[in-house]
């Protein structure tokens, strides 16, 4: 597929997600970040987490474009949902290997993770999409948010009592225990995982308010202008909702809550419709370029930075009589002696987006994508 052929505003939103993405998981220091580019420490929602659920609401804006008009013909369902399945899967052990890789320790390895949850939300939602309409997917997604709602507030958590959303005594926490183990959830809080099983149930909303959405801009019966208006009226609305919700369900990316998946999953909604309008409808394109370089090889930028910055920490060079990797030893040696803690910190991070481009610049130019 060429560039000329995909929907621009998509790819340059998909873009300015993953290079969000990089940009907070790169830190010079984790020690020195400015607060919107670090997660909430538990309720609430900065900037950083809303990247993760904007690139799922992708996912399914895609796979509305993807599976939109091939759907029609239930004949090729099946071959479909084999290639979904397999895309999915491929995505999944992408993350497996990430979280392998360098030591490959299979006794601790971390199951779930990013890339995990997005082949499954993926795989999940094209199935959703080509077997059901789209009042069928509403319905659907209203029924997992409050599935999920009832089961985090109303369900008792074994061995613990009522149910709460305390970070390690809640029920989506005693299901990565129970199910995944302590030895392969997310190391940094060793009893429970942010991408867990549970929580991937209204992960999946995100994927279907993506689709939703991308079938609404493919209508042929509206102008332009209209599917834009009702786009922006529809985000706001959700995200509102959302904040409403929060008040006795609090927004937690953590968790990924229901009024987490309405609030993010709006304000998805609002940043597309407005890419949408200025971009394909009013054809300001040009300082999309660096963007939609990102966009067309989402995938392959994200697994390959995360492998870059892993085998950089096996690295070993000496600073100043102190073994330190290539990552530290760069972000040090150019970096902290003439800025600010905070400020070197971002610096490097934003280097390590530029330094992407340039590798992702050609391959756009070339019309090099590398499908997952």
């Amino acid at each position: 597929m060429t560039t000329s052929n995909r929907l621009l505003s998509l790819d340059a939103f998909r873009g300015l997600t993953v290079a969000a993405m990089i940009l907070v998981n790169n830190p010079g220091s984790w020690a020195h970040i400015y607060p919107p580019l670090e997660h909430a420490e538990w309720n609430g929602c900065t900037p950083t987490d809303l990247v993760f659920p904007f690139f799922l609401f992708i996912v399914g804006v895609a796979i509305a474009f993807a599976y939109g008009n091939k759907k029609e013909n239930e004949a090729e369902h099946a071959q479909l949902i084999i290639r979904a399945f397999k895309r999915g899967l491929i995505l999944f052990f992408l993350g497996f290997f990430l979280a392998l890789f360098p030591a490959f320790d299979f006794s601790t390895v971390r199951i779930l993770g990013v890339l995990q949850r997005i082949g499954i939300v993926f795989f999940l939602c094209a199935l959703l999409f080509i077997k059901t309409s789209s009042k069928t997917q509403l319905w659907v997604f209203a029924f997992i948010l409050l599935l999920y709602w009832a089961l985090m507030t109303l369900v008792p958590v074994p061995g613990v009592g009522a149910p709460n959303l305390a970070k390690e005594t809640n029920l989506a926490a005693w299901v990565d225990r129970l199910i995944i183990t302590e030895a392969h959830v997310w190391k940094s809080a060793k009893t429970w995982d942010p991408e867990g099983l549970l929580s991937t149930l209204p992960a999946i909303g995100t994927g279907i308010l993506g689709m939703l959405a991308g079938t609404w801009i493919k209508r042929k019966d509206k102008n332009e202008s209209e599917k834009t208006a009702w786009l922006f009226f529809a985000g706001f609305s959700i995200s509102i909702l959302g904040q409403i919700w929060g008040l006795a369900f609090p927004i937690n990316k953590s968790l990924w809550t229901s009024s987490y998946v309405l609030y993010a999953g709006g304000l998805a909604m609002l940043v597309f419709a407005s890419l949408y309008w200025i971009i394909d409808i009013q054809g300001h394109k040009k300082w999309t370029k660096p963007f939609v370089a990102y966009g067309v090889n989402a995938i392959t930028v994200f697994f390959m930075s995360a492998i870059i910055v892993k085998i950089m920490s096996r690295i070993k060079l000496d600073l100043q009589g102190e073994e330190v990797g290539l990552q530290t030893w760069l972000y040090k040696t150019l970096f902290t002696p003439w800025l600010s803690d905070l400020n070197a910190s971002l610096a490097w991070a934003l280097a390590f987006v530029l330094f992407w481009l340039l590798i992702l610049w050609p391959m756009y130019k070339r019309n090099i994508i590398i499908k997952v």
